[in-house]
């Protein structure tokens, strides 16, 4: 069916995320009681995400949309804005937002960001059948089919994408053999969960210190970063001049142009000389993701970059370049959910919300438990199920120095991203046919 948005033009999508953003920050920078109020209780980076979300609902803009050709046949057809922003954007932010961290001062953060993410890996994995046992109790026709058709192979799809990412995805559904046909059920239930998640992340983090004074979580080594690097800063900091400009932008671009034919090269290696990573069916298939490789390139290339002189460009606004790049990620991520979605698979999108409320219940319960702060959860569940394109955004949403954590982290979801769902898989197997 023809469901054309009436913008298709991406360029004219790219200024109406662009009118977003600057409402959003032009009502944050006024100070009359309303908008105070208003900023209070809605964050303003969540408002960059919902707004461009009720422009794709009412069918102003989309990322995919069906029409037809001059044949009348129905075609599929994309924008390139989510593309070029998660492509180019986001590397070249990451180099950016990387250039002053101290890495050694991210090592001292201790072990509870790695607690929370594999907490919250363990969270998706347990979740799953959890949820099936649950579900089958109110409406056991949700999880019929049988052979290629089981649901239980379509939600496998859901764990390689809540643990890893579209690679970890991708390698399930060739895996499990899940019917094609009915896949795109599955994606809208991903889209669907993991956006209300990330939302509901982005509402806490301008709550964060409540929170984290709930857990009693000690953030001394997260603050003792942010405020090394604020220090730094200021130490050098300087107007910057269209020199500056050019040169922070030469140097984010150089490295995604690198990061980019850095990650198509190894993605090409492994895949022609070792015939296990070429096999989707294989666990390891994951480290042929040339967004995997682009992310971990352009993120090694900012570290590198920090022990040169190049760092000092920080005093020129780096960080705020870099930030930059990541509200219109934010952006077009935003516009890639529709909110009328969430009523058109209430079964499916039931066995989500209990599975993402599990992996939420158990996050909070650990961190409550050993204590850990609040940004050790968010970029810990986003590091599973938003993976690189969202945990560097939740992560630096607390402080541009701390990108490179939700990068690290997103790392080992794709590492662990294709075993932890094959164990989930089982375990979603033993339910629906017990």
């Amino acid at each position: 069916m023809e469901n054309t948005p009436y913008f298709t033009n991406d360029t004219v999508v790219f200024g109406i995320l662009m009118l977003c953003l600057g409402l959003v920050f032009y009502t944050t920078s006024l100070t009359s009681t309303f908008w105070r109020s208003f900023y209070r209780y809605v964050p303003a980076l969540l408002l960059c995400y919902l707004l461009p979300a009720i422009f794709n609902s009412v069918g102003l803009i989309s990322p995919e949309w069906s029409a037809l050709d001059d044949n009348g046949n129905l075609i599929e057809k994309s924008s390139n804005v989510y593309y070029v922003a998660s492509r180019y954007l986001l590397p070249a932010s990451l180099v950016l937002m990387t250039l002053s961290i101290d890495l050694k001062s991210v090592f001292n953060l201790g072990p509870k960001a790695l607690i929370m993410f594999f907490t919250g890996t363990v969270g998706i994995i347990i979740g799953g059948p959890i949820a099936i046992l649950l579900i089958s109790l109110v409406s056991p026709d949700t999880l019929g089919g049988i052979g290629f058709d089981a649901v239980w192979r379509g939600l496998s799809t859901l764990a390689g994408s809540w643990i890893g990412g579209g690679a970890n995805q991708a390698a399930m559904l060739e895996i499990y053999q899940y019917n094609p046909d009915k896949y795109g059920g599955m994606v809208l239930v991903d889209i669907v969960i993991a956006n209300i998640w990330m939302a509901i992340i982005l509402i806490g983090i301008d709550r964060s210190k409540a929170i984290d004074k709930w857990l009693k979580a000690d953030t001394t080594a997260i603050e003792a970063l942010k405020n090394k690097v604020a220090n730094y800063t200021a130490s050098i900091s300087r107007t910057p001049s269209l020199t500056d400009y050019i040169i922070m932008l030469s140097i984010a671009f150089v490295a995604v142009g690198l990061a980019h034919w850095g990650a198509g090269g190894i993605s090409s290696f492994l895949s022609e000389n070792f015939s296990v990573f070429n096999d989707k069916s294989s666990a390891l298939s994951s480290f042929t993701s040339t967004f995997f490789w682009m992310i971990t390139i352009a993120t090694a290339i900012g570290i590198l970059l920090s022990y040169t002189k190049v760092k000092q460009y920080e005093g020129a606004g780096a960080s705020k370049l870099g930030s930059i790049f990541i509200y219109i990620l934010v952006a077009t991520i935003g516009m890639k959910m529709d909110l009328g979605m969430i009523f058109e698979n209430p079964g499916l999108l039931a066995i989500g919300l209990v599975w993402m409320t599990i992996h939420a219940g158990l996050l909070i319960g650990i961190a409550k438990l050993i204590k850990a702060p609040y940004f050790f959860l968010a970029v810990g569940s986003q590091a599973n199920v938003g993976g690189a394109a969202s945990a560097p955004v939740v992560a630096a949403a607390f402080h541009p120095s701390l990108a490179t954590v939700g990068v690290l982290l997103a790392v080992f979801g794709y590492v662990v991203g294709t075993y932890g769902a094959i164990l989930c898989t089982i375990l979603m197997e033993i339910a629906a046919v017990g």
